[in-house]
């Protein structure tokens, strides 16, 4: 299927692995022009050269650290304006309440939740300037599975679902679509460490998270390129109906009660 993103530009942030590099891997297949955004400068600058060479697209790395109010607010007003926004960068503690101090909490929301909602201040009023734009937040099902060993990051992912589809629900009058992903474990290093903090939270013994893993469909974790197949095809004008809307990805996890 020809998504028509060729010639687009999209800006994607946490973007030098995981999920982030895997998004950025698609849609430079697809022919978009990259902005990647992430505090790792050797990761994103490697990662922005082999797109640019094997793919013939301009991506660009940007080092900047969003938790920064300074640092975000000057990225935000002197990077070219998107046509794609997807705000990905995050990495919110695991654990129970009595596991996550303020300071920890506080600073997983400065990068995932003010993150998102800061960026995406800066470049909706840009994008309704120019009458179009697509926004995907990539956030994750513990938002809508109430993990109260995940406590910090379900309720962050809950606040951004709600903030996606506020938003999302009004945008198209300004020209943008505003949508959210939901993951579910995905195969990435970040997830071997919150599936070792369920597991000490659950059995007191980080070595038991494989039997987590077992739990999942098919016996593992999702592969990041499938979450980001889903999100080339929500930016795309194949979903141009979409906006306000969460989806979830996490093979049947949720809906099962796993």
């Amino acid at each position: 299927m020809d998504l028509h993103l060729r010639g687009k530009r999209a800006l994607i942030t946490g973007a030098s692995r995981g999920i982030g590099a895997a998004i950025a891997e698609v849609l430079a297949e697809e022919g978009c022009d990259l902005d990647l955004a992430a505090r790792s400068g050797p990761d994103l600058e490697k990662l922005a050269a082999r797109l640019t060479d094997e793919h013939g697209v301009d991506a660009r790395a940007h080092v900047v650290d969003l938790r920064r109010g300074d640092d975000l607010d000057r990225f935000a007003t002197t990077v070219e304006v998107p046509d794609i926004l997807v705000n990905n960068a995050g990495d919110i503690p695991g654990g129970p309440l009595h596991a996550v101090d303020e300071q920890a909490w506080r600073h997983g929301w400065e990068l995932k939740v003010y993150g998102y909602i800061n960026l995406t201040r800066h470049l909706y009023a840009r994008m309704k300037e120019r009458g179009h734009g697509v926004i995907i937040n990539n956030i994750g099902a513990s938002g809508e599975g109430y993990d109260a060993n995940y406590i910090a990051g379900s309720t962050g992912n809950a606040a951004l679902m709600t903030f996606t589809k506020a938003l999302g629900g009004r945008s198209l009058a300004d020209g943008i679509r505003v949508v959210g992903v939901n993951p579910g474990p995905v195969a990435t290093e970040r997830i071997q460490t919150l599936m070792k903090a369920q597991a000490r939270a659950r059995f007191g013994d980080e070595s038991r998270h494989t039997e987590l893993t077992a739990m999942f469909p098919l016996g593992r974790a999702a592969l990041p390129r499938e979450v980001a197949d889903l999100v080339a095809f929500l930016a795309s004008d194949r979903s141009a109906y979409t906006t306000g809307a969460v989806f979830t990805i996490d093979g049947g996890v949720s809906a099962a009660g796993l």
